[in-house]
């Protein structure tokens, strides 16, 4: 009997246990998802292109010789690549760049995703003098303005980190109501050519929240 009660009492605590699990693991999957936001799918922000291309396959060794910026910053921390859609910051005022050093553009000035700010041979999207850029927000919260710039002529984004002083400010638009999908035109006259950065700044409609990124480009 006592042998009887004792491997009841070992199922019942496995079975919390698993239960207990269970609802840790749930509780993993779905955070990112639940303040989940957005980003530039097109063209790609650093983060993202490692995502789309990597995120299913991290483990791979090939990402380490195919595409060696996004595996430095997966090296670094997974998070980069994991929350792709959580690059942002609270409360500037529009003060983008008194609150934004130079070199730290790419990452949103965040440290844990200090490595987007690594020069280097990032993967680039083909665009021509005019291009679409497209935003993915999964909360829908809508867009006071978006800022475009572009990197300057002369200014290498393989060696160079990013700063105010390399950028040409493009654009900024109007409002956008909330949605998932935003898109908008981006007219260019700077003569570009080969690799340059595309920054974009999102200043979120829902509350004073900022969003910068970087997405390298290659113009035709």
């Amino acid at each position: 009997m006592r042998m009887r009660s004792s491997s009841g009492s070992v199922t019942r605590r496995r079975g919390v246990i698993a239960l207990i699990i269970s609802m840790l693991v749930c509780t993993f999957v779905w955070t990112p998802t639940a303040s989940a936001h957005g980003t530039i799918i097109s063209p790609a922000t650093r983060a993202y292109q490692c995502w789309k291309t990597w995120g299913s396959q991290h483990t791979n060794p090939a990402m380490r010789e195919q595409d060696p910026m996004c595996y430095q910053a997966f090296q670094a921390n997974a998070d980069t690549m994991w929350n792709w859609m959580s690059a942002l910051r609270d409360g500037l005022r529009g003060n983008f760049q008194g609150s934004t050093p130079d070199g730290q553009l790419c990452s949103n000035a965040l440290s844990r995703n200090n490595s987007l700010n690594t020069p280097g041979q990032w993967k680039t999207t083909n665009v021509g003098s005019n291009f679409t850029m497209h935003l993915y927000d999964q909360a829908s919260h809508g867009a006071d303005y978006f800022r475009v710039y572009v990197s300057k002529n002369g200014f290498d984004p393989t060696t160079q980190r990013l700063g105010w002083g390399n950028l040409d400010f493009i654009t900024q638009t109007g409002r956008f109501a909330p949605a998932k999908d935003i898109t908008f035109n981006v007219q260019t006259s700077g003569g570009y050519r080969g690799h340059h950065i595309v920054f974009t700044i999102w200043q979120a409609s829902h509350l004073d929240q900022a969003y910068m990124w970087c997405s390298d480009v290659n113009f035709g």
